[in-house]
């Protein structure tokens, strides 16, 4: 590819194509904004949190076809993990196993990915939820060139009983520039170098102790409000909109 192949491909329209190694490989969709947990927090409080939702969405999750449990023994090789089916036996084995031992649960998402050049995915599970006993081991894969399949995998952290559903998502993957991250330069200097921005903040500050004095003191016009929204619509305070801004994401269904 030409250099000026390169710089093309690299300001194209990002690509996430997901080759079915089987007819029957699970599902993937779009990410869920909604949380159970936020759900059931006071008055939904947690979806004031615009940041927290959007990462929640922004990605596609993996499907598990199939529901099982699996019991973790402590040891550290591969039969101290054992996977029991609650439906189709053959089923749950193409899709999950004990492949390396050491409490580390393995998925087979049945899809060789590929990106556009310089993209890679980032696999993990679904943001902001957990699983009691078990953590998803999260990895980068540079699909834009793999010619083979990644597995997704969970380790325990304990002893015990782990359980999916069907239906429940085992792998949560997000395209990154993986070839720009790299170039990077982090850079640390003092606020009063950005006298506009100094000022934003500092109005900011003074705004957001001023409305939790007066939630404080009950003041019914504060109360009322519950809380400032300005992030929300993508303002400062002097109700300019600041850059590229969601309150809500909704990315695309895969399509055949």
């Amino acid at each position: 590819m030409s250099v000026s192949e390169k710089q093309a491909a690299a300001t194209a329209r990002p690509e996430l194509i997901c080759y079915a190694i089987d007819a029957d490989a699970p599902a993937i969709v779009p990410g869920r904004g909604e949380r159970e947990w936020m759900d059931l927090t006071d008055q939904r409080y947690a979806y004031r949190c615009i940041p927290l939702s959007i990462a929640n969405a922004s990605g596609w999750e993996i499907l598990s076809p199939v529901a099982f449990s699996a019991t973790w023994f402590g040891g550290d090789r591969t039969s101290d993990i054992a996977i029991t089916p609650i439906g189709p036996r053959a089923k749950v084995e193409r899709i999950v196993s004990s492949h390396f031992g050491h409490g580390v649960l393995t998925f087979h998402t049945g899809y060789l990915f590929r990106t556009s050049p310089g993209w890679a995915l980032w696999c993990r599970g679904t943001p902001n939820s957990a699983k009691r006993n078990l953590i998803p081991l999260e990895g980068l894969v540079e699909t834009d060139w793999l010619p083979f399949p990644f597995t997704m995998n969970w380790r325990f952290t304990r002893l015990g009983t782990v359980r999916f559903e069907e239906g429940e998502p085992f792998c949560f993957v997000t395209p990154v520039p993986h070839a720009q991250l790299d170039q990077i330069q982090p850079v640390i200097r003092p606020l009063d170098d950005d006298p506009q921005l100094k000022t934003a903040f500092q109005t900011w500050s003074e705004s957001r102790n001023d409305f939790n004095q007066k939630l404080a003191q009950f003041d019914p016009k504060t109360v009322a409000a519950g809380w400032q929204r300005h992030y929300v619509r993508g303002e400062s305070h002097e109700g300019k909109v600041q850059g590229y801004h969601l309150s809500k994401r909704k990315l695309k269904m895969p399509k055949k």
